[in-house]
């Protein structure tokens, strides 16, 4: 069992910066780790993603945001620029290891205009 911890999220006014951090509670290197998010009301929509050095963004979120991972201490992070209120979400780290899925407890993140 993998337990993901998050932290990070808060309120910030619109064209501010967070910084989210997820870390995972495993010696071995996580295969896929990403983000997610929800809103009130909506679906939860794919962030950003990365595997094997590979990073994948949504579309609303590119040039703004930016996934990295230090897989020495399981982590991964999400540099989050320029924000909006439609940005407004729980955010859940998501991670992938020998065919499981994991997800983290979510971190709210609000963006007031």
């Amino acid at each position: 069992q993998v337990q993901l911890v998050e932290s990070g999220g808060g309120l910030v006014q619109a064209g501010g910066s967070l910084r989210l951090s997820c870390t995972a509670s495993t010696v071995f290197t996580i295969n896929t780790m990403g983000w997610y998010r929800q809103a009130p009301g909506k679906e939860r929509e794919l962030v950003a993603i990365t595997s094997i050095g590979i990073a994948n963004y949504a579309d609303s979120v590119k040039d703004r945001f930016t996934i990295s991972r230090d897989d020495a201490k399981g982590t991964v992070y999400l540099q989050m620029n320029s924000l909006k209120p439609d940005d407004t979400a729980v955010y859940y780290c998501y991670a992938t290891l020998r065919g499981s899925v994991y997800w983290g407890q979510g971190t709210q993140v609000t963006v007031s205009s």
